[in-house]
């Protein structure tokens, strides 16, 4: 996992503009904020949730 702190955009969010960021937070985990309102609160999932998330994602879990 990335370490210097840096919100990031998935690669497939293109230019629309709306998309999440992601970081890792202080002390472990990973924030979650909405791209088009980085002042407001963000989710914070621990590293367990995170991972069950990407493995979700991989598996196809949440296709519609």
């Amino acid at each position: 996992m990335w370490t210097d702190g840096r919100w990031r955009v998935s690669s497939h969010s293109g230019n629309q503009g709306n998309c999440v960021e992601v970081r890792p937070a202080v002390g472990g985990g990973v924030e979650v904020r909405h791209s088009k309102h980085p002042d407001a609160a963000t989710i914070h999932y621990t590293d367990a949730e995170w991972a069950a998330f990407l493995a979700g994602v991989k598996d196809g879990e949440f296709d519609l």
